[in-house]
């Protein structure tokens, strides 16, 4: 076993260095087998045309001859949401779908799959945050099944081992604590963001850009992220370094995101280093990378 990914000495003050994880899932951890459900115009009239979420992406600006199902998007996304045929185990089936062949050895994930793996291994705080219109219990019951079959019993102890030493770093005291509590208040500590999910809508005070404008939606979804981690270390600012990631394969989403975060987010928190990871070119393994950073990310800023 490895030790534990806290401290990284011969940095700064060796002030603890804090990595955050922001990750879309579709295509991005795991090429997921769910379906848009779209029409296509030919000579005969309008006739089923079902795509995949990388799909959607590449023909979303210019639906020309493509409409949704019954020209009603909610019948397009229905698989997207807890309210259809499957219900709430909708995202579960198709995370355990998409992980089959993975864990057979076949297949090696989306882009992200492996960094994903690895921040949870590091016990890193995640956030998911996804357009599709879940609500966030379903989320984690996906991410759950993750760590179930994708971690060895050796790297679910390195899990623990990390865990336990932000816990003592930060709370002062684990003992008391079993391995399943350890990790259960782990998973609460993350945040399983379905943007265009009413209960996401809500978050944004009743809005509706989320199913309107996904690109906004994640723009909020990360501000709260911003937020919920330095809650998190409120007290210890000054002992830490903190890195923030962002993942998705959609260029849309990543320009949006990136102009959010030069001309926003790291004027606010100029302390935050982010990073952006555009992983929508097939050719580039980890996807190109984008480093935003002002002042040498101290924190406290001056």
């Amino acid at each position: 076993m490895t030790e534990p990914q806290m401290p990284e000495a011969g940095t700064s003050s060796d002030r603890l260095h804090l990595k955050y994880y922001m990750f879309d899932w579709d295509d991005n951890i795991l090429h997921m087998p769910t379906r848009i459900h779209l029409e296509r115009e030919t000579a005969s009239g309008w006739e089923p045309y079902d795509v995949t979420t990388a799909e959607f992406a590449r023909i979303r600006r210019e639906m020309k001859d493509i409409r949704p199902l019954g020209n009603d998007w909610d019948q397009a996304f229905t698989e997207f949401y807890d309210i259809g045929k499957r219900g709430d185990r909708a995202f579960l089936e198709d995370t355990m779908a998409a992980l089959e062949p993975i864990r057979r050895g076949e297949q090696e994930g989306a882009p992200s799959f492996q960094v994903f793996k690895q921040a949870v291994i590091e016990g890193r705080l995640f956030a998911i945050i996804t357009a599709r219109s879940h609500h966030s219990s379903s989320i984690r019951k996906g991410v759950e099944y993750f760590l179930e079959q994708m971690l060895s019993a050796s790297e679910r102890q390195v899990l623990l081992a990390n865990l336990r030493g932000y816990a003592e770093r930060f709370d002062g005291d684990t003992g008391s604590l079993s391995d399943g509590d350890l990790l259960r208040q782990y998973l609460d500590l993350n945040m399983y963001l379905g943007v265009t999910s009413p209960e996401f809508e809500k978050r944004m005070g009743g809005s509706s850009a989320g199913s309107e404008s996904p690109e906004v939606a994640k723009q909020f979804a990360i501000e709260t992220f911003v937020q919920h981690i330095l809650e998190q270390i409120r007290g210890h600012e000054d002992t830490c370094r903190i890195s923030l990631g962002f993942s998705d394969d959609d260029p849309n989403n990543i320009q949006a995101i990136e102009a959010f975060l030069r001309e926003r987010l790291s004027e606010r928190y100029p302390h935050i280093r982010f990073v952006i990871y555009d992983t929508s070119d097939p050719n580039l393994r980890r996807g190109r990378k984008v480093v935003i950073e002002r002042g040498g990310a101290e924190f406290p800023p001056t």
